[in-house]
């Protein structure tokens, strides 16, 4: 039994925190494959009584800490499962953990380059890898962030900052009408007005019709308004489309604007032979919007968002300080120099983030995730040709990705029905959403732990629910 005594214990005290900490990441780990995603107890109880806790001034016992813990995690909905479908699903890797511990222990400041120049140079190493996979020029920059709703907001960030300077106000932006919603959070955040963020109609209900677009920016510009930037989704949250990039990256071009492209979801597709296919026109975009935390399945809290031109980042975000007056800032114009990250985003103090990225693909090497991203599609393709011949299944839009999306007759509370049936088993979730004024249910396979029989089970669930 372990009683921590100091800060920085001695050896053998390490050590066995260590091993105590390690028996309870193997049970996580080695019982994933075999764990319900649903019915668990919801844990009301114990959250009430964890709110009523507060430390206490003596140390507790480390066994007694982590079997507090083994009850937090025995509720709730266990998203890291293999039959997890709703929403985006996040399985989390070992590896990134491994990697986040060095780097929380080592905490090594990495904001400014010339305090730990290797550490940031690995970081460093990574992000390239992340430009280059995506075809974009040497000034490319990639940056790593809380996640893909802090990619989005400093992308539009640096739109306003090139094209409308100080006129936020007069700004506009241009968005499909299945956009993730932290797009149109992130406009408003960075001062534009919600009434100026163009929401541009479909012509398939999926995607973004790029007529739309250049017709508002041409009625903005005539209106006195500053289109600032059109942004594209590389794999929507609802149904998987992809938007017709290269469109609307020649659109953007013509107008002289910013191309977003938000590919939280899908940009790691790009990695496949199919996917390069369905995201071509993606290399032409000005920012991109990446969520490794997806898929690459790495744990929540790790985002990117790599730029075309690394001056772009220092416009939005570069800002002096007298009491940074002794270190030597990174030139942006000498792409040698290991960069500054604190004068490419928000953030001045920020986590050594490059390693939890790193380790994990040090260790499986790119082509195991290539391999499972394919994984995912082929069995998309197989959900879909099984629910598609089910008389009482109407598969609904194509699938660009790995997201699928269906229903049964009646109406929206029959969808709601089967949802509730499916989830009964407590080995599957799934998700809805509204498509056409519709709700339709979405089927959405990532998971690194997902395998054909997991797919196979949601199948039988499905079509048994719809069958009643």
């Amino acid at each position: 039994m372990v009683t921590l005594t100091a800060f920085d214990p001695p050896a053998d005290e390490t050590a066995a925190v260590l091993d105590e900490v390690g028996a309870l990441v193997a049970e996580l780990v080695t019982g994933a494959a075999e764990r319900k995603v649903l019915g668990h107890d919801r844990g009301e109880a114990l959250a009430a009584r964890l709110l009523a806790t507060r430390p206490g001034a003596t140390p507790r016992e480390l066994g007694s800490v982590l079997d507090e813990l083994r009850e937090v995690l025995a509720t709730g909905v266990d998203n890291a499962a293999p039959g997890e479908f709703a929403y985006i699903p996040g399985s989390g890797l070992l590896t990134s953990a491994l990697g986040e511990l060095i780097a929380s222990v080592a905490n090594r400041y990495t904001g400014l380059a010339g305090f730990t120049p290797a550490a940031v140079a690995l970081e460093q190493s990574v992000l390239r890898w992340l430009t280059e996979l995506f075809d974009l020029p040497e000034r490319a920059q990639a940056v790593l962030l809380a996640g893909g709703s802090a990619a989005n907001l400093s992308a539009l960030v640096a739109a306003r900052e090139k094209h409308a300077g100080g006129r936020a106000d007069l700004a506009t932006v241009y968005v499909g009408q299945h956009a993730h919603a932290s797009v149109r959070k992130a406009a408003r955040i960075a001062g534009i007005p919600a009434e100026q963020i163009r929401v541009c109609g479909s012509t398939d209900g999926a995607r973004i019709d790029p007529e739309a677009v250049r017709i508002a920016i041409k009625q903005d510009e005539s209106d006195g308004f500053v289109p600032i930037a059109v942004v594209g989704a590389a794999g929507t949250t609802n149904a998987g489309a992809v938007d017709p990039l290269g469109d609307l990256a020649g659109i953007a071009h013509d107008a002289g604007i910013w191309f977003h492209v938000d590919a939280a979801y899908g940009g790691f597709f790009q990695l496949t032979e199919r996917g390069r296919t369905r995201l071509a026109g993606i290399e032409l975009a000005d920012s991109i919007t990446l969520d490794p935390h997806k898929s690459l399945f790495l744990p929540f809290g790790t985002g990117a968002l790599l730029v075309r031109d690394r001056d772009d980042l220092v416009r939005a975000f570069g800002e002096e300080a007298d009491y940074l007056r002794d270190h030597e800032a990174s030139g942006s114009d000498d792409l040698d120099r290991l960069p500054d990250f604190s004068s490419l985003t928000p953030e001045l103090t920020r986590a050594w983030r490059g390693l939890r990225l790193w380790l994990p693909l040090q260790l499986h090497g790119v082509d195991a995730y290539r391999d499972a991203l394919d994984r995912t599609l082929d069995l998309t393709v197989h959900a879909r040709e099984v629910l598609e011949a089910d008389p009482n299944v109407e598969v609904v839009g194509t699938s660009d990705l790995s997201i699928l999306t269906f229903r049964v007759p009646g109406g929206d509370a029959r969808q709601d029905e089967l949802l509730a049936a499916v989830h009964t088993d407590g080995r599957v979730h799934l998700s809805s959403t509204v498509i056409d004024g519709r709700v339709v249910i979405r089927l959405a396979t990532l998971s690194h732990r997902t395998t054909p029989a997991t797919v196979g089970l949601a199948l039988e669930l499905i079509r048994a629910a719809a069958a009643r």
